[in-house]
């Protein structure tokens, strides 16, 4: 398999299914920012520590990731051919949610609001959500004018909150208290 297909030289491209639409278009944007934070997540297994052991999570999610891009690359009538496929399974919301729980249980309790920093690996997943949360503004943008799976949204903005509580987590592991925000 080539890398170049000289496709794409004209700035469109093709989605699942065959339809060609504009690398501007608001459905490549959203599934451009899951690329990103697919990128940012592999980094970031490269920075967290045992004490939270979300390796193996994090290779679960970059998986989901590929499977939500596939979805999104996938106009709303053609969806069924991917549906066939049978590649549409992801981290359930209920597990990530006990995750949640668990990764918040290793850190102290908040209060205030957090700034994003401390240890290298809860830095790194400060950043990746944030690169999430972009992905959700554009998912929900891309909502508005589109019918898109409900599950993509669900699971996007559960992530979210899944890699706070992993960055909150990463600071109490390695002994470092989280920098709160405090007006001056």
């Amino acid at each position: 398999m080539r890398i170049y297909t000289r496709t794409g030289d004209k700035g469109e491209t093709g989605l699942f299914g065959g339809e060609r639409v504009s690398k501007a278009h608001l459905r490549l944007q959203a599934y451009g920012s899951l690329d990103e934070l697919n990128s940012v997540i592999g980094i970031l297994r490269l920075k967290v520590s045992e004490g939270t052991g979300v390796r193996e999570a994090l290779k679960r999610i970059q998986r989901d990731l590929f499977v939500l891009g596939g979805v999104l690359a996938t106009p709303a009538d053609q969806i069924h051919k991917l549906d066939a496929k049978g590649s549409m399974s992801v981290w359930s919301t209920k597990e990530m949610e006990r995750d949640i729980d668990r990764l918040a249980a290793l850190a102290p309790p908040m209060h205030a609001f957090v700034l994003p920093g401390g240890e290298e690996g809860a830095a790194f997943a400060h950043w990746a959500r944030t690169v999430c949360r972009r992905a959700e503004r554009e998912i929900v943008s891309l909502c508005a004018e589109e019918d898109v799976k409900p599950e993509v949204l669900i699971y996007i903005n559960r992530l979210s909150d899944w890699l706070f509580a992993l960055s909150r987590a990463e600071n109490a592991v390695r002994g470092m208290p989280d920098l709160e925000w405090k007006p001056e």
